[in-house]
């Protein structure tokens, strides 16, 4: 699966990630705010593996790369989770890449595209309140503030939903 923007394309992971991959998560400025990340080697290499030939559907989780155009050097990951009529996203970017405009360039044309092919699911995504870089993210693809979650200790945005 490919997607292509100025910059970046949006593809499956591939074995060739995983050093990437295990950089950025194990770095503290990308760490913070993840939760439940696998981060050890091994787990890594296993989870790749498991989703190098996701495809979309509204059936299971998917995990896609975000490599440069240029090099395919990649900068960061989506995490795609559907329920239901609802899909949520979860995203990490290298520290190496931050503050460039990639995450913004990226999911714009994934939730584009999810959109157009889901047009009745709604998008929901959970930040942390100090995750200021996060929250400004999401307000500058469109989301809305929701709520505060006390069970997922997380800030709640969506985009298209229907009621709270």
């Amino acid at each position: 699966m490919f997607y292509v923007t100025e910059r970046l394309i949006v593809r499956n992971v591939l074995e060739k990630d995983v050093p990437f991959i295990y950089d950025y998560r194990n770095n503290e400025i990308c760490a913070r705010y993840q939760r439940g990340q696998v981060k050890n080697l091994k787990e890594i290499n296993k989870l790749v593996k498991q989703h190098k030939n996701d495809v979309f559907t509204l059936n299971s989780d998917f995990m896609l790369a975000v490599a440069l155009k240029d090099s395919d050097e990649i900068v960061g990951e989506i995490v795609v989770m559907p329920n239901d009529d609802c899909i949520s996203l979860g995203y990490t970017f290298s520290y190496k890449h931050q503050r460039k405009g990639y995450a913004f360039e990226s999911l714009s044309i994934l939730i584009e595209k999810l959109h157009t092919t889901y047009p009745n699911c709604e998008f929901i995504s959970f930040t942390e309140s100090q995750n200021k870089a996060s929250i400004a993210l999401l307000e500058k693809l469109g989301y809305t503030h929701l709520c505060y979650s006390e069970k997922l200790y997380s800030e709640v945005y969506g985009k298209w939903v229907k009621e709270i």
